[in-house]
């Protein structure tokens, strides 16, 4: 497993799309301290110093990848950079070629469960939840598309609005917790868990749940969902 391990690290996207966004990264642990993203983290019931801690602890995460299992597989792409919707994404080298390495990204997948079953649990939604969750799962496994060295890719933005959408129709009072369980857990299970049986056929080395960590969908989706819900739900000034 320690030969694996090593093969499973990896920085998920190319140097330059790497750098903007953590720049972007940046840019919003800034905005952290700044109304809007505070009071959208105060709808979760975390405060803007655990804000920060979750997205810096999601940008490193982004690069571990935890291997849990070893899938048939074969014909893989060559190490190199992946094209899809205008991000390139990396294809990891591999030193021998057991199968395909299914994995959980850190940053990508474990830190979005976890905080979306803490927001579940502290605000008892498990019913509305379940609900909202499986309508965006619905539409994600509609939308996920295979690359081929990748493994299952999403269009960025189209999640977190359906997200946002669901979690209204739903429970407006509960909007921006669950904008942000649908849009984590949602990605997560129609894009990824309900796309296993594709992965052998790939050709990518490493599958990791969670793809391309920070910047996949399921962290992306859950920050701009619970963005789109805080704003839509501020109560307006007279």
């Amino acid at each position: 497993m320690g030969a694996h391990w090593d093969q499973t690290q990896y920085l998920p996207l190319a140097w330059p799309f790497l750098a903007l966004l953590a720049l972007a990264l940046a840019l919003l642990l800034i905005l952290v301290q700044v109304r809007i993203l505070r009071y959208a983290y105060m709808r979760l019931g975390v405060s803007s110093g655990w804000a920060l801690v979750l997205l810096a602890a999601s940008l490193i995460g982004s690069s571990i990848n935890i291997p849990i299992a070893e899938l048939a597989g074969g014909d893989f792409v060559a190490p190199g950079e992946v094209s899809y919707f205008g991000m390139r994404y990396v294809v990891p080298e591999v030193f021998s070629e057991p199968g395909v390495i299914l994995a959980v990204n850190v940053g990508g997948a474990l830190i979005p469960t976890l905080l979306s079953l803490y927001v579940m649990t502290k605000r008892a939604l498990w019913g509305r939840a379940l609900i909202a969750t499986a309508v965006v799962a619905a539409i994600c496994h509609m939308l996920a598309e295979p690359v081929r060295g990748v493994g299952i890719a999403l269009p960025t933005f189209v999640p977190p609005i359906a997200a946002a959408l669901v979690a209204a129709i739903v429970s407006w009072e509960e909007l921006a917790p669950l904008a942000y369980i649908a849009g984590s857990l949602g990605v997560l299970i129609g894009a990824d868990l309900l796309n296993l049986d594709l992965l052998p056929t790939l050709g990518a080395p490493v599958a990791s749940i969670g793809g391309a960590g920070t910047f996949d969908g399921i962290f992306v989706t859950g920050l701009l969902a619970v963005l789109l819900a805080s704003i839509a739900q501020r109560p307006q000034r007279g």
